[in-house]
């Protein structure tokens, strides 16, 4: 199973350039996001890895990346993200960035999303998505320090 996971804008927007502009105010969306990936293979961005300080999760997690300079210990290279989904044979946790999520969303079978009420004015972006997923769970809002937000799950359409 290869599943994404984002929080996302009211303008699909993940990041700004200085990180989750929303990160520090949501506290409960955060512990959500690293309970969800705690089992499984992580497979991230370069960007992403760089301001991850350590893996998220007991396993190695990998990066893709066409970077050659060595990561630091809990990480390992991917330099082609999409035949390492196609090989995989664990379940895999794509967790972005916009680069990684667009160049591999035809190989999503879930998305994992939070949506976050307002227009936090992200310069990166989660790919368009409504028309090749169905909405299947859906929270009550929950609001925090402000901001709310609805935790989803999208499954690819059949």
């Amino acid at each position: 199973m290869i599943r994404f996971i984002a929080a996302i804008d009211s303008k699909r927007g993940i990041a700004d350039d200085h990180g989750l502009p929303w990160a520090s105010k949501v506290p409960d969306e955060v512990a959500d996001f690293r309970a969800k990936i705690q089992d499984g293979l992580i497979l991230m961005g370069y960007d992403t890895y760089v301001v991850v300080s350590k893996p998220l999760n007991p396993a190695i997690n990998y990066v893709a990346t066409s970077k050659d300079e060595p990561l630091r210990e809990g990480f390992q290279t991917v330099k082609d993200a999409r035949a390492f989904i196609r090989q995989a044979t664990q379940d895999i946790w794509n967790i972005g960035g916009a680069i990684l999520f667009a160049s591999t969303l035809d190989l999503a079978d879930e998305l994992y999303l939070t949506q976050i009420e307002g227009d936090f004015h992200c310069t990166k972006f989660f790919p368009p998505y409504e028309d090749k997923f169905v909405l299947a769970e859906e929270s009550q809002p929950i609001t925090e320090n402000g901001i709310t937000y609805r935790f989803q799950r999208y499954v690819r359409k059949t």
